[in-house]
């Protein structure tokens, strides 16, 4: 009773605290429900990108496979910090000066208004088959697994994982649905780094268990237990008969993983928008690389918990592994904790899932709405048909998320594999517009066919043994090559070039390049120290 208890007081306070902050917040006008007023700081930046992106596909699914496999699962989290610092000194001093809302629309700058909306119904369509469903899933896991909700309810297994999924989703989407970008943005600042408290706190009184209350000797125990789990580079096939099994073979750092997370941290919606709603390029940058700090320190919540579970568990949840931090958390964190605990979690599923219902319908409103259906749309019915637009989106995202259930690597690699059907081809235009002037709008359409096309064709049908991140890498190539070749029968006629409009205040903050620089460093430092041990 405490624990839930505890559970409600918290989420209560995320609540109501958000909701006084917004209570003089302007939420008629796109730029107020879609981008937050453009008066976002830098820690509010920070906390939101850090909680849009960790969730329980993390929590879950990577501590899951860190449990199996090893730290090098690492690479997801550390190498963000390389791809926050390029979008901090690059992508995000352009997306300013252009005044953009959403990414959509500097291909319709740089290429042509049809670019701009293929590209945001397959970013839709990539929230609503992938993210969306997972994330909802893996929240109901740990829930579930923790609260039992379906031992209180005395109903079938299946069914509590069902109803935790339609409360959470329905939770999640009022949110996003009543507040806006600010609402989502203060509730997951709250959240994200509650997720730090609490994320941390199932190592330190698991190694305070394991070392008898000396936290050192517990990790020197889980270490000598097993120290090829603490090494950060995988001497894994990345391509041959056993490359399709492989989870993260050191060589794909290289290929197609600098091109995904370029793309997740400089280009993706329902990160960047954050940015986008700075109040000026200084807290943007703040955002990004304060950001850039917490994915180096992420690990010790989301991957260094599943080496400790496999010092308590052995292998013997070798098949079940995305229930290995559930149980975890159940053996070491005490009773009194376990409802503030599952309201950060909660907080974690929400906040992903608010954001990116949040940047789909800020992406369907001025993308597709407004371009084809109403051009002359107020500002007030944009908003409206953004609410819309998150209500039927969260419903398609709740009936999907329980078929997800059967992920054979786990869910969080389930997920890394889906995503390449989106991600590498919508990078290729994005940075094809930035770097390369001689692509014309058919050429980038070109490629972005032929990208979609590739993967499924390579990885789900033909299944080449070939790791799917190195797929990624080929992709890319040969999505560049595509476009020139149908830019030089198709020219580029759009002299395109990027213009301050004055939204917000240009001036870099003085630090950038240097704590940009320390980032990398440290990112650097991590394989050296731990690319030999074990």
């Amino acid at each position: 009773m405490f624990a839930f208890l505890s559970f409600l007081l918290f989420t209560g306070f995320v609540a109501i605290f958000a909701t006084w902050k917004l209570r003089k917040q302007e939420l008629n006008s796109s730029d107020g429900y879609f981008l937050g007023g453009r008066s976002l700081t830098g820690v509010v930046i920070a906390g939101s990108m850090l909680l849009t992106n960790i969730s329980t596909e993390h929590l879950i699914g990577m501590n899951g496979s860190s449990y199996k496999n090893g730290a090098i699962i690492v690479a997801w989290e550390v190498t963000s910090a390389i791809a926050l610092v390029i979008g901090a000194l690059y992508f995000v001093p352009r997306y300013l000066k252009m005044g953009l809302t959403t990414i959509p629309q500097f291909l319709e700058k740089r290429f042509d208004g049809i670019t701009r909306t293929i590209i945001a119904l397959l970013l839709i369509i990539s929230f609503v088959a992938t993210l969306l469903p997972i994330v909802l899933y893996t929240g109901a896991i740990n829930i579930e697994s923790i609260f039992g909700i379906s031992d209180l309810l005395h109903i079938s297994l299946s069914s509590g994982i069902w109803l935790t999924v339609i409360v959470v989703g329905t939770v999640g989407a009022v949110y996003a649905i009543f507040g806006g970008l600010k609402m989502v943005a203060y509730t997951d600042t709250l959240n994200g780094y509650g997720l730090l408290i609490g994320g941390l706190l199932v190592p330190i009184l698991a190694l305070w268990d394991i070392g008898d209350g000396n936290i050192i000797t517990g990790l020197v125990k889980v270490f000598e237990n097993n120290p090829e789990k603490f090494n950060v580079i995988s001497q894994e096939a990345s391509y041959g008969p056993s490359a399709r099994d492989a989870i993260l073979p050191f060589s794909v750092l290289f290929t197609g993983l600098i091109v995904n997370q370029l793309y997740f941290w400089t280009m993706h919606q329902s990160i960047i928008q954050r940015a986008l709603g700075a109040v000026s390029l200084k807290e943007a940058q703040k955002g990004l690389l304060f950001t850039g700090i917490l994915k180096i320190l992420i690990p010790l919540v989301i991957v260094l918990p599943g080496i400790i579970g496999f010092y308590y568990f052995g292998d013997s949840l070798y098949n079940e592994q995305d229930h290995v931090y559930p149980l975890l958390v159940k053996k070491v964190l005490p009773f009194w904790l376990t409802g503030f605990f599952v309201a950060v979690v909660m907080g974690a599923i929400l906040s992903t899932f608010n954001s990116a219902l949040n940047s789909a319908a800020t992406i369907f409103s001025l993308g597709i709405y407004k371009r084809y259906i109403f051009k002359n749309a107020s500002e007030l019915t944009l908003v409206r048909i953004g609410k819309i637009t998150s209500a039927v989106l969260a419903v398609f995202s709740i009936i999907i998320a329980p078929f997800v259930a059967k992920a054979p690597a786990g869910l969080y690699q389930l997920l890394q594999q889906l995503n390449g059907i989106f991600f590498v081809p919508i990078a290729t235009v994005i940075i094809a517009g930035f770097f390369f002037p001689k692509v014309s709008a058919m050429g980038a359409k070109a490629g972005l066919l032929f990208g979609l096309l590739f993967y499924i064709i390579t990885y789900f049908i033909i299944k080449i043994d070939l790791h799917f991140v190195h797929i990624w890498g080929i992709e890319f190539i040969l999505n560049l090559v595509v476009m020139h070749l149908v830019s030089l029968g198709f020219p580029n006629d759009n002299e395109f070039k990027i213009q301050d409009i004055g939204v917000v205040e240009m001036k870099e903050w003085k630090y950038a390049k240097a704590l940009g620089l320390t980032l990398i460093i440290i990112t650097i430092a991590i394989y050296i120290l731990l690319g030999n041990v074990g």
